[in-house]
């Protein structure tokens, strides 16, 4: 027996806190976390059996802390949230709160914050582990100061507040490879490598490599997807094909790249608020230094764009095109060979203003 103990909102939230007995098997301990890890999730174990876990028990010393400085009138809840969201707590989503004071130690790194800030402890600035009393007078206090605080959003508006903050914030940590976002850079490529596995034998049909959602702010004023994020679904879609060949952020650290040389992007549907797409990739030719691709953005079953796409594979550092590495064209040529059967694309070739056949 042992426990799972995953955070709210879970579908958003990679930690999950694994607590194992004295009597646990440690080969389904393992298999447990790597259950987790291929489902994007972030096995933290805990090494010693403990009352709330990790993370619980520090909320708990926060919440209690809190608690006081309510009853005693320091501070309203409001006030409470502000000083935690506007300050520290962004502090503490990316970094922690051990590595957040490491670099408040400067250059003379964690030494130097502990005998500078050390005599502090000593200092009445927490209740630790006194509590107010639980009564109807603190439960109104803190109920009708929370109502003031949020009382005009219902729950679900404040989830949806929250859950949309998150992936903002989880995609800015993913760009930087960092904290939260370095899990879900982690879940792509274990979903990559599965990706290469499947593709070995090539694909006889337009791979997808792309799956997202519209998000408000890809919204535009008129009410559906802005031009730019199909363009950007599109990226995403052929972005995902290259590392899919090998042409990963690994490659183009060692100095190589695709870039695009050129595209046409048909415009066929409309994207709303909330649509969930897929990207499509079908390669129409290829040789060691081009691919010319062919991206489809669909919404279920309806294509809303297409573009087409030819990159140029490129030295970085000369600034001129080359050959792409032996086992990226490898790849390449097991599916545009696969993909020589499928039917060419009626836009394909296509120039702007071309009338619809």
């Amino acid at each position: 027996i042992f426990v799972a103990h995953p955070f709210n909102p879970v579908y958003l939230l990679p930690l999950a806190e694994i607590v194992p007995s004295a009597k646990s098997d440690t080969q389904i301990i393992e298999a447990a976390k790597e259950i987790l890890r291929e489902i994007g999730m972030f096995p933290l174990h805990v090494r010693k059996e403990i009352d709330a876990h990790i993370a619980d028990r520090f909320l708990e010393a926060v919440w209690r802390e809190a608690l006081w400085l309510v009853k005693d009138g320091v501070a309203t809840t409001e006030e409470i949230d502000e000083a935690i969201r506007m300050g520290f707590g962004l502090r503490w989503g990316q970094m922690g709160l051990f590595e957040t004071y490491r670099v408040a130690g400067g250059e003379a790194g964690m030494k130097h914050f502990m005998a500078q800030f050390g005599p502090a402890l000593k200092w009445p600035w927490t209740k630790l582990m006194d509590v107010p009393e639980f009564n109807d007078e603190l439960v109104d206090l803190i109920a009708g100061q929370s109502d003031a605080q949020s009382g005009a959003y219902t729950i679900r508006e404040l989830e949806r507040i929250r859950d949309r903050n998150l992936i903002g914030f989880l995609r800015a940590l993913k760009e930087r490879d960092w904290g939260a976002g370095r899990v879900l850079l982690d879940h792509d490529r274990r979903r990559r490598a599965a990706f290469h596995d499947a593709g070995k034998a090539g694909e006889g049909a337009p791979l997808v490599t792309a799956r997202m959602q519209v998000l408000p702010g890809w919204i535009d004023y008129n009410g559906h997807m802005t031009e730019s994020r199909y363009l950007y679904a599109a990226s995403e879609t052929s972005d995902a094909f290259l590392r899919l060949i090998g042409a990963d952020m690994d490659y183009v650290a060692g100095g190589h790249s695709y870039y695009t040389a050129e595209t046409h992007i048909m415009h066929l549907g409309e994207a709303k608020l909330g649509d969930r797409l897929t990207g499509t990739f079908q390669v129409l030719s290829s040789d060691d230094k081009r691919i010319h691709g062919f991206i489809r953005i669909l919404r279920g079953e309806e294509v809303v764009a297409t573009l087409e796409q030819m990159l140029l594979h490129v030295d970085m550092k000369a600034g001129r095109t080359c050959p792409a590495a032996p086992d990226v064209l490898a790849r390449l040529a097991l599916i545009a060979e696969a993909h020589k059967a499928l039917p060419r694309p009626e836009a394909a070739g296509r120039h702007v203003g071309q009338r619809k056949t």
